[in-house]
């Protein structure tokens, strides 16, 4: 089965973003008795469904919302989340750098909250093939609901696996036959052995880092094995604008550092690249301090409580069994349309 995205007039179970008085933003699951309650008035959902997507409807205190589906930098941002997300600014940077094409192989590690998942799926396409690596079942729990919300149901394109990417890796994938790599976790470096055994020649593989110092250690490992060529390494930052008339100006506010890309590609089995000169530095030493300052604590990222994730999958699974039900009904009606007596 092939995920689409849902397209045409709106339907019960779909996502509908809703822009209100002041810009004030509320998403929705839309439901046939469902009502959206602010102190603005109500909302009721019935009065969305059948219309054309980018309709204004009003509530019963006569203020106007726009509907509109959500794009996908819309639903990243505030969909569950069981981990930190990758940026959509970071997400298109990793389709690029990466060479994310259709009908690629792809691996990645560790899932998340399905996030980057979503931009990987869509670059692979339906002839593509991504495969999950993710150590936690409650954070792939909450990474299958929120893509299943996101694109209707589970493409057939997508696998998670849980459990360890260096002893799973191998057994899910015969060397030389994966296209990219793509590894967002706390030590990379721990990995890039395994990953080395299933490239393909001519195969990427790319790290998104937090820190510096984890920077450093992923560029100076991935040398060290001479199966790669020379890693290059980047950081978005994206500045919005204010543009109105003449006053346009930079926001006052903009996303500047969320994390580090590192790419390098896999060399040919025996080739030896040619020599890369460059400034003579120390040769770098990693020590127990070293290490304690690429622990989660360390750098920034967020601890979530059971209660509170428990919580976060329960939300990704009410919003996927709506998905469910749209797709469900969309079958339904294909079948009474081609004449199957069983629809």
């Amino acid at each position: 089965m092939t995920a689409q995205r849902p397209s045409g007039p709106f339907r019960e179970g779909d996502r509908v973003q809703l822009t209100g008085p002041k810009g004030r933003m509320h998403t929705i699951t839309l439901r046939e008795d469902g009502e959206l309650h602010t102190h603005h008035g109500v909302l009721r959902h019935r009065d969305l469904i059948g219309l054309p997507d980018g309709s204004v409807v009003e509530n019963s205190s006569g203020n106007e919302y726009l509907a509109l589906r959500p794009l996908l930098r819309d639903f990243v941002m505030s969909m569950p989340r069981g981990a930190a997300i990758v940026y959509p600014k970071d997400a298109a940077q990793i389709v690029t750098q990466a060479d994310i094409f259709p009908g690629a192989t792809v691996v990645e590690a560790g899932v998340g909250s399905g996030a980057l998942s979503l931009s990987l799926l869509r670059a692979v396409g339906p002839t593509g093939r991504l495969v999950s690596f993710e150590r936690r079942d409650d954070f792939a729990e909450v990474a299958s609901a929120n893509v299943e919300t996101f694109l209707g149901e589970l493409p057939d394109s997508w696998r998670i696996v849980v459990g360890d990417l260096q002893e799973e890796l191998g057994a899910v994938f015969e060397p030389g036959t994966v296209d990219r790599v793509v590894l967002d976790m706390l030590a990379p470096w721990e990995c890039i052995d395994v990953v080395a055994e299933v490239l393909a020649p001519g195969g990427v593989v790319l790290c998104y880092v937090a820190t510096a110092t984890q920077l450093s250690r992923v560029a100076e490992y991935v040398r060290g094995t001479g199966l790669f060529t020379e890693p290059e390494a980047s950081e978005t930052m994206v500045r919005g604008w204010h543009v109105e008339g003449l006053a346009v100006r930079p926001d006052h506010r903009m996303v500047a550092h969320t994390g580090f890309l590192i790419t390098a590609r896999r060399l040919a089995p025996g080739a030896i690249p040619p020599d890369v000169k460059r400034r003579a530095a120390k040769k770098a030493s990693y020590g127990d301090e070293d290490v304690e300052l690429w622990t989660p604590g360390a750098v920034g990222d967020r601890e979530i409580t059971d209660k509170n994730l428990r919580k976060r999958v329960r939300e990704a699974q009410r919003a996927a069994g709506g998905a469910r039900l749209a797709a469900s009904r969309d079958a339904d009606a294909e079948g009474a349309e081609a004449g199957d007596p069983s629809a």
